[in-house]
């Protein structure tokens, strides 16, 4: 089980919250996580460098926050260790599908569409939910049968 922290937990969702509404108000794009690290490599593909630096600089203050959270608490990040690379590979490149099938990501929809009253994320996030929900009563009570 894991630890419950609601300090942290708030301080992370008022930290997207505000990086969302920055990038929003800043340059008018949404924060979906999945679209920016797609079109960051779709730039960098097709040589537009304007496109490639904003969705860099995004990333990398995106990785650069995780690191700083380990390195100010002097926390370490616990991966899964009792889980295969092969099934932690596969759970990644399906969650990459369902952004790809679903047109975006919890960050896109769950933070960015549903601040925006966007219907199509409402049931998008809805979904999410409903299947994280079913992933993980099936990892702590069917697995193991």
């Amino acid at each position: 089980m894991s630890e419950f922290t609601p300090a942290a937990g708030l301080v992370g969702g008022i930290l997207i919250g505000v990086s969302a509404a920055l990038l929003l108000g800043g340059i008018g794009r949404l924060a979906g996580i999945s679209n920016i690290a797609h079109g960051a490599l779709d730039s960098l593909r097709k040589h537009r460098g304007d496109e490639w630096l904003w969705r860099l600089v995004f990333l990398v203050g995106l990785m650069g926050g995780a690191w700083a959270y380990f390195t100010i608490t002097g926390k370490v990040a616990n991966p899964r260790q009792h889980y295969s690379p092969a099934l932690l590979i596969v759970g990644g490149l399906l969650v990459g599908y369902g952004t790809s099938l679903g047109n975006g990501c919890t960050s896109g929809h769950g933070v960015c569409g549903l601040g925006r009253l966007a219907p199509r994320s409402l049931v998008a996030t809805l979904v999410f939910m409903a299947t994280g929900a079913l992933a993980v009563f099936a990892v702590r009570h069917l697995a193991h049968l």
